[in-house]
């Protein structure tokens, strides 16, 4: 069967997304991680709206009984509800590696930037400067990726005419190009062995998380729209090197 982790929001029941809850009442057993994080309502206030009955999992049950809701994962449908999003305890991660999709440390994030389409001679890359920061004092670096939407020629907008170019969505592939370009103009050398997730669709059915070395992800065919990039520290926790190695580019 299955395990799902749902997030809750930061405040009470009405928080909750629409696809929680369908996950929620669809559950036969529904736990409560009370360890890390509280709400603004009781237990029994959930168990009302959610029509479900909640087994609290505090901090005894986090630290040293947990498997018991993987074992119960095996043959029914379990659902852990987490405040705000999910919980990345050592003591979570360890057990739950299987289904969370992404989990370097968030405390570990630096500034997050953005990278531009490079367009003929315009190549901005101040965006490279951040990024040399964050790995200067071993952070992440999320990288959010360019699109055009209803975009006009120059020509175009001289005239007044109402035409626009067809969309475009930056890829991982792009993002990689540019970025390795900037490093070169920087003469930032060792950026292709830079340690990097890509990501597409983030949360869809579809979504695609791959890793590798930006040497390595430079031609991985992550399907279509939204990318998105994240540079990894140099120096990774454990917990951080096992999904690496989880979501690790295979040729």
């Amino acid at each position: 069967m299955v395990l799902t982790l749902v997030g809750l929001g930061l405040n009470d029941e009405r928080d909750v997304t629409i696809r929680g809850l369908e996950e929620i009442r669809a559950a036969d057993i529904v736990y409560l991680e009370n360890y890390t994080a509280t709400l603004n309502v009781d237990a029994s206030r959930l168990e009302r709206f959610f029509e479900k009955p909640i087994v609290l999992a505090d901090r005894d049950f986090v630290e040293g009984k947990a498997e018991a809701m993987l074992e119960a994962a095996t043959s029914k449908r379990v659902v852990c509800l987490v405040v705000v999003g999910y919980a990345c305890r050592r003591a979570i991660v360890c057990c739950f590696e299987r289904v969370v999709h992404f989990c370097l440390k968030l405390y570990r994030f630096g500034e997050t930037v953005s990278i531009p389409f490079f367009d003929g001679g315009w190549k901005p890359v101040s965006f490279y400067e951040k990024i040399k920061k964050n790995r200067a004092n071993n952070m992440h670096t999320l990288c959010l990726l360019d699109i055009k939407v209803k975009e006009q020629t120059v020509e175009n907008m001289m005239k007044g005419n109402d035409i626009f170019e067809p969309p475009r969505f930056m890829t991982v592939n792009v993002a990689i190009e540019q970025l390795l370009e900037a490093a070169e103009m920087e003469n930032d050398e060792g950026a292709l062995n830079i340690l990097a997730f890509g990501l597409a669709r983030v949360g869809a059915d579809d979504q695609a998380i791959v890793s590798g070395t930006l040497e390595e992800l430079r031609n991985a065919d992550l399907g279509g729209p939204l990318h998105s990039l994240v540079l990894c520290a140099p120096e990774l926790h454990e917990i951080e090197q096992n999904f690496v190695a989880l979501h690790r580019l295979t040729q």
